[in-house]
């Protein structure tokens, strides 16, 4: 095939891919015309060409669908797309909900993810524009960090950096004097609008969760390890918001009207039982941690916890503590 009709059929595929779709198809005539449009040396097509164009466009892959229209004209359309049209809709949400990404960022990305399908389907999905940026979370930082989580995961290599957040002054402050960590990756997971890092810390052979915008001076190391056993349904389950601490298992006395807050963090495998017409009892494992506790107290008199006991001493003198500072005053 001559180097005319290679350029051609590539221009005839981007016009069926752009333009048509299962509510917009174009006749002979048509594709014609928008060849015409994209050819710069004046070419002409003959109808006759450009159906074996469609031919082997379809023969090739690319599917091409063909319809009557009015006074039985063949109408013609590619409507297999790699996205739904509803995929690249959540694609796009997560990107417009992601606070870390700026709104230059996603402006591009959601450019990109549009040139997916057809451009009329294009014009009704979301722009960026709508959105505003909810935080000034350093993005180059978070693209370099998540790059080197990906590649020590892909490679089984060890991570180093610092870790640490902000005070009061808004200035970042080094964990544990500005230790340098070292830690085997095991997941990267978007949880909470943040991305976590979760891995093996090394100098104690605990399993810990490390905010992405948090971890400075990352570096893949040359050191390996192999990966052992990891649920990490079963982590992002029991850390309870990404709390850290003892695990343990917790009983939880929950008012009805709080079943769907259960579910929707548990999901519909949560071990809950009616205790009465008001209430239900939450049995899982949970990690012990000031997180724990103040989610508990997020319910106010909806929830109660009945085991551990140590677990309710907690919560009742957070209790103690919230009533004094009112006192105080």
């Amino acid at each position: 095939m001559e180097r005319g009709n290679n350029y051609r059929l590539l221009q005839l595929r981007e016009i069926l891919f752009n333009e048509t779709d299962e509510w917009h198809e174009l006749g002979i005539d048509g594709l014609i015309e928008k060849l015409r449009r994209e050819m710069t040396d004046d070419a002409k097509f003959d109808r006759r060409t450009i159906k074996r164009d469609l031919a082997t466009l379809d023969d090739m892959g690319f599917e091409i669908v063909r319809n009557t229209g009015k006074f039985g004209k063949t109408l013609y359309s590619h409507q297999s797309r790699l996205f739904e049209t509803y995929q690249l809709r959540l694609i796009i949400d997560a990107v417009l909900s992601a606070r870390f990404i700026t709104t230059n960022e996603k402006q591009k990305l959601i450019q990109k993810v549009k040139k997916m399908t057809s451009e009329s389907i294009a014009k009704t999905l979301p722009e960026p524009i709508l959105f505003s940026q909810s935080s000034n979370i350093d993005y180059e930082l978070v693209k370099l960090n998540i790059d080197r989580v990906h590649r020590a995961i892909s490679e089984g290599r060890v991570l180093t950096y610092q870790y640490g957040k902000f005070n009061v002054q808004k200035e970042f402050e080094y964990h544990r004097d500005g230790m340098i960590y070292h830690v085997a990756p095991y997941a990267l997971i978007w949880q909470n609008d943040y991305y976590y890092l979760i891995g093996l810390f090394l100098d104690n052979d605990e399993t810990r969760h490390y905010r992405l915008d948090r971890i400075r001076n990352i570096q893949v190391s040359d050191e390996k390890f192999k990966k052992r056993d990891f649920n990490l349904q079963e982590y992002v389950n029991q850390s309870f918001h990404m709390f850290a601490g003892e695990e343990m298992w917790i009983k939880i006395r929950f008012h009805n009207d709080l079943v769907n807050v259960v579910l929707d963090r548990l999901g519909l495998d949560a071990d809950i039982r009616e205790l009465d017409d008001d209430h239900f009892v939450l049995t899982t494992k949970a990690k012990l941690s000031d997180g724990l506790v103040n989610w508990i107290l997020t319910w106010g008199d909806r929830a109660k916890v009945l085991s551990p006991d140590h677990l309710a001493e907690r919560v009742k003198e957070q209790i103690t503590n919230m009533q004094q500072v009112y006192e105080d005053d």
